[in-house]
């Protein structure tokens, strides 16, 4: 058996199944972890959902912002019309009540204690353990599972914006959700910034790609996560990033995490200008 980590798919479906056959994928053998963002932007997440949906237990697949958005837009708290979305697809299928019930009840955060690793979306904050991920996303999955109408009202937001442990409510909720599926910088203290985006050289100081801190309380765990298009494949500091951009014109990577070899990749075709 083969554990592969695949990055962000966006709908992105054709590149999907054409990086599984360069894999040699076989769904009674090999496992799947998928970063989150499995929908959206691309032209197929009708598509991408069925099929990771019913590879059953053979894929792991945490939320990702687009994904909460689905979820958010199929449940009537947000406008269905927002620019550059390709969920319709999804929105309008007979089976989309199922899709979002098995949507509904993906984690925010899947920890595999026995090999060391996390698989998460976007990022954790510096202060946080893999034990305070953990237990703050299923705060998150609890709140989602028993009310998402109520939580999807509150998730919207950039603040707070710096972690406390008195944070209490939706913005405790809303702050979890921000890191584990949006952030992409923050600083030492745990204060992030959502708006800065683009290459990691571009960061301004005190804020820094959020694993490169020495001081980083998960750093004893390998973390794999997507969602930063721009910053590209990196292997280091103890995580393992592979959003490499496909629905922008990049590639779909997928890596091995039994391996020490190169990450596989196809190239995609670029379905969305890039904004990045």
């Amino acid at each position: 058996m083969t554990l592969y980590a695949v990055g962000d798919i966006q709908g992105c479906y054709d590149e999907l199944r054409s990086l599984l056959q360069r894999m040699r994928f076989s769904a009674d053998r090999d496992q799947l972890w998928f970063v989150g963002d499995l929908v959206n932007r691309g032209p197929k997440s009708l598509e991408t959902l069925r099929f990771v949906r019913d590879l059953g237990d053979n894929a792991v697949t945490v939320l990702g912002n687009h994904d909460l958005h689905l979820l958010a837009t199929a449940l009537g708290r947000r406008e269905k019309s927002k620019s550059g979305d390709s969920i319709d697809d999804v929105l309008n299928a007979p089976d989309c009540d199922a899709l979002i019930e098995w949507l509904l009840h993906r984690p925010l955060a899947h920890h595999d204690k026995s090999r060391g690793d996390l698989l998460i979306h976007a990022a954790l904050i510096p202060q946080w353990t893999v034990e305070t991920a953990l237990d703050l996303a299923r705060e998150v999955q609890k709140a989602l599972r028993h009310d998402p109408q109520k939580l999807f009202e509150h998730m919207y937001g950039n603040s707070p914006d710096e972690w406390s442990d008195s944070l209490k409510s939706t913005d405790r909720l809303r702050f979890t959700i921000n890191v584990l599926t949006r952030v992409r910088v923050c600083t030492a203290e745990g204060r992030i910034d959502l708006k800065m985006k683009g290459s990691p050289n571009k960061v301004r100081p005190p804020f820094r790609p959020w694993f490169e801190f020495d001081e980083r309380r998960s750093r004893a765990t390998r973390v794999i996560f997507g969602h930063w298009s721009a910053l590209g494949y990196v292997n280091a500091h103890g995580v393992v990033g592979l959003d490499t951009g496909c629905v922008w014109g990049g590639a779909l990577t997928a890596f091995d995490l039994d391996s020490e070899r190169a990450p596989i990749g196809v190239k995609c075709s670029g379905y969305q200008p890039i904004d990045e």
